[in-house]
């Protein structure tokens, strides 16, 4: 099957006008202003794209795919996703990852899952490890993840400065950084080391020393959750201006929202405010997990849990409510994260690259996704689900 989306304003994500493109064998094989469609070839669909904008297929870089959580006990382990919940929120890629709990969830489970997902249509990925150092491996070495499991592609979410962290020493956090970067580069992957960041006095103490201290570079490393308050987020703003990577997160819990976290749509149009450059900016929704909130005695005291729907959304109220160019918002979700992760034939709307597409209507609201080049939504409508649901 060939399908061609007519008149389409293409956002690659640089604006490239209202363009027609062609998919064939999950691939994206032209972008061109017009490409005539034979009347005598009968195995094509066309879809008018008339008044849509298409952006590339969206990358969460952090999703619980088996659930997370479990602060509150038991019964406050957050669910397995399924794969319409990604399909709905426009996610083509996802990368899977633990976090606090590494006993009951462990890195076996975390790869069946991202395997059956990938069985169902979604391009997945996985960090190795959880918040836990010495970090718990499906091989029981990190090098050896992310040289010999394709779908380990770093190491994370490592948790520092969190009452829930493992409490590493410093050494500990060099050494692990070191392996994931040479892992990395002899596997030809990102050997990305992702950062869970806690609201610890410590901050990205780890992060700045590290980057002064050893010949590890700044780019190895992603910290997310940096607009968990204003005191970390001003300190992730000198770790930009640095260079650094920055990671917002997008899920929040409005019933307990605390009153210094920063919205990600507004981090963003603060970062570019503060000369940081867009390419280095992410989002991420930190979907399945648990969002525990804690008093001051690090007691719980409220629970929600992620939604990988907020990827798109909090892109949305940047481009409508904080004024940031499409361009700019939609790197956060795509070309970026693709550039950082080493994912090569993601984030983009060009020839030869994976046909992960989603198209929006004027409102910018969703109203097709196509996996490889497979539609799988059109106009609110599931047209592909999960082996179990109905």
């Amino acid at each position: 099957m060939i399908t061609i989306i007519k008149n389409v304003e293409v956002y690659a994500p640089d604006y490239l006008g209202k363009k027609d493109v062609a998919i064939a064998g999950g691939k994206i094989e032209e972008v061109k202003d017009c490409i005539e469609v034979p009347k005598d070839f009968l195995d094509i669909k066309v879809i008018d794209g008339t008044g849509k904008l298409l952006f590339p297929g969206f990358i969460d870089a952090h999703v619980h795919l088996i659930g997370g959580g479990g602060e509150g006990g038991f019964k406050t382990r957050t669910p397995e996703i399924q794969l319409s919940e990604l399909i709905e929120a426009g996610i083509t890629t996802v990368v899977g990852c633990l976090g606090t709990d590494g006993v009951c969830r462990n890195m076996n489970a975390l790869f069946a899952k991202a395997k059956g997902l990938q069985e169902e249509g979604i391009t997945t990925y996985l960090y190795t490890g959880s918040y836990e150092v010495p970090v718990k491996t499906i091989t029981g070495n990190i090098k050896e993840d992310i040289m010999l499991i394709d779908k380990v592609i770093g190491v994370g979410e490592i948790a520092l400065s969190d009452h829930r962290s493992s409490q590493p020493t410093y050494e500990e956090f060099v050494r692990l950084s070191s392996h994931a970067r040479v892992a990395g580069i002899l596997s030809g992957k990102a050997g990305i080391v992702h950062i869970h960041l806690g609201d610890g006095k410590r901050k990205m103490d780890y992060l700045n020393k590290i980057i002064e201290d050893t010949e590890i570079p700044i780019t190895q490393f992603v910290p997310t959750h940096i607009n968990r308050s204003i005191e970390l987020f001003n300190e992730a703003i000198n770790f930009g201006k640095k260079g650094g990577y920055l990671d917002l997160t997008t899920s929040s819990d409005p019933d307990f929202l605390e009153k210094d976290e920063v919205k990600a749509s507004k981090g963003l149009k603060l970062l570019l405010d503060e000369g940081i450059s867009i390419h280095q900016i992410t989002f991420s929704s930190d979907g399945e997990g648990s969002l525990p909130i804690f008093d001051e005695k690090r007691q719980l005291i409220g629970l929600g849990i992620g939604s990988v729907k907020s990827l798109y959304r909090e892109v949305k109220d940047a481009i409508l409510k904080d004024n940031v160019p499409i361009e700019d918002a939609i790197r956060t979700i795509t070309s970026n994260v693709a550039s950082i992760l080493k994912l090569n034939n993601k984030g983009s709307v060009i020839k030869s690259k994976d046909a992960d597409l989603v198209m929006v209507d004027s409102r910018l609201n969703i109203t097709n996704v196509f996996y490889n080049g497979k539609e799988v939504f059109n106009q609110g409508t599931l047209l592909s689900k999960g082996t179990f649901e109905k």
